[in-house]
C-alpha cells in the first residue's frame, strides 16, 4: 500500500507539499499541485483519513440531521448545505429523524459517535431542554427550522408567524371573511407559528377565529386533499383556504377540481413554501416564501465560520418570509355569492354520482 513518503519521492516534493495538496491547505502552484494529484494517481495512494482525524482533531466531516428524506422541501436545504460545505473541502453525514423523537435522539447520537466536527439539527420533536444540553457540549451545534430561547445564536429560522399573517392577510385584502384554514401537524413549532399569524391577521380585521374553518393536516398533499373534503362536507360557507404548505394546497385544490370547484372563480388558495411545482401549476398557486436553500447554506455557513474559522462568511439568524401573489386568489364578490357557489357546486357533484 503506497505511503505519502511513496508520493513525495515520485512527485519530487516534500513531504509537507503532499500534505497541504492533501488537505488543500496553504498556498501550493498549480504546476506542483497536479505533480502531486499525477504520483497519487499512479500510486493508487489513498489519505488515511482516520490518521488525518487523530492528528488533527478533526474529522473534516459535519452530521446533518433532518426530519425526512423525501419531499420537496428537505432535497432542496441538504443540497445547499452539502454544496456549501464540500466547495470547504468538508463531507456531510446524512441522518434522519422521521419526526419521532426516539429517532431524532438515536440520529444525533450516531452523528456524535462518528466524531463529526458539528452538527446541523434540523429536528421536529425534541425538546428545548435536550437542544439546550446539546448545544452546551463539546460538538458545536446549529440548528435550522427551529428557534430556542437561550440559544438564539445557535438557531437559523424563518419568520413563520409573519407567513402566516402575509398569506392571511393577502385573502383578507381582497375581501374575503369566510376563511379556511388546513394547518401543518400542530406538534411542530412552525405550524403552530403559522396558525397564530392567520389567527392575528383575522383578528385584526374583526373576525373571530371559527373551529369550524379550521382542519389540522400533515403538511402532505393527502391531508389538503383530505382536509378540504371534510371542510366541505361540514356545509358551511367559505370563499377562499389559506394552506400552512404548498403540499396541501395542491391537495385541497385537487379535491376542489374533483367537486366541480373552479380556481379561483369559486374558491381561492394560498399556499406556504414556495417550493417549484405551484408555480407550474394552472392557476399559479399564489404562497409564502420560504427561503429554506438560503437558510440551509446559512446554517453551513455557521458551521465554517465557528468550527473552521473562517471569518469572512457572513451569517444571520433570522430569515423574513415574503409573499408570491400568482393567479390563486380572486376579489371576493359578496357575503353570500361565493357561499352559495361552493354549496351549489358541491350539490351539483354530489348529485351526479
Amino acid at each position: 500500500m503506497a505511503t505519502i513518503y511513496d508520493v513525495s519521492f515520485l512527485a519530487g516534493v516534500s513531504l509537507a507539499t503532499v500534505s497541504r495538496v492533501v488537505n488543500n491547505t496553504g498556498k501550493v502552484s498549480d504546476k506542483t499541485r497536479q505533480k502531486v494529484h499525477d504520483a497519487m494517481a499512479k500510486l493508487d495512494y489513498r489519505p488515511n483519513t482516520i490518521a488525518q482525524s487523530l492528528a488533527s482533531n478533526r474529522s473534516n466531516s459535519v452530521g446533518v440531521l433532518v426530519s425526512q428524506l423525501d419531499g420537496p422541501f428537505y432535497g432542496p436545504m441538504m443540497r445547499e448545505i452539502e454544496s456549501a460545505l464540500r466547495a470547504a473541502n468538508k463531507h456531510v453525514i446524512i441522518a434522519a429523524g422521521h419526526s419521532d423523537a426516539a429517532q431524532e435522539k438515536d440520529a444525533v447520537e450516531f452523528l456524535l459517535s462518528r466524531g463529526c466536527d458539528a452538527l446541523i439539527v434540523d429536528a421536529e420533536i425534541l425538546s428545548n431542554e435536550y437542544l439546550q444540553t446539546l448545544c452546551a457540549g463539546k460538538t458545536p451545534v446549529v440548528l435550522i427550522n427551529r428557534h430556542v430561547d437561550g440559544i438564539e445564536d445557535r438557531c437559523v429560522h424563518l419568520n413563520n408567524l409573519e407567513g402566516g399573517l402575509l398569506a392571511t392577510g393577502h385573502v383578507l385584502e381582497h375581501g374575503h371573511k369566510r376563511i379556511a384554514y388546513i394547518s401543518g401537524p400542530l406538534f411542530k413549532l412552525d405550524a403552530r407559528e403559522r396558525l397564530e399569524g392567520h389567527k392575528q391577521a383575522l383578528k385584526a380585521h374583526g373576525i373571530a377565529f371559527d373551529e369550524q374553518l379550521f382542519f389540522e393536516g400533515d403538511f402532505r398533499e393527502e391531508g389538503g386533499y383530505e382536509g378540504m373534503a371534510a371542510l366541505l362536507e361540514r356545509g358551511i360557507g367559505f370563499s377562499a383556504v389559506v394552506c400552512a404548505n404548498d403540499q396541501m394546497a395542491s391537495g385541497a385544490i385537487a379535491l376542489c377540481l374533483e367537486k366541480g370547484l373552479q380556481v379561483p372563480k369559486d374558491i381561492s388558495f394560498v399556499g406556504f413554501d414556495n417550493i417549484p411545482f405551484p408555480r407550474y401549476i394552472s392557476p399559479k398557486l399564489t404562497t409564502v416564501c420560504n427561503p429554506i436553500q438560503d437558510m440551509g447554506r446559512m446554517a453551513a455557513n455557521w458551521v465554517l465560520r465557528h468550527v473552521y474559522d473562517d471569518s469572512s462568511i457572513d451569517f444571520c439568524h433570522r430569515f423574513e418570509p415574503q409573499l408570491v401573489v400568482r393567479e390563486s386568489v380572486l376579489q371576493h364578490r359578496s357575503s353570500t355569492e361565493a357561499v352559495l357557489s361552493v354549496t351549489a357546486a358541491v350539490t351539483s357533484t354530489s348529485n351526479k354520482m
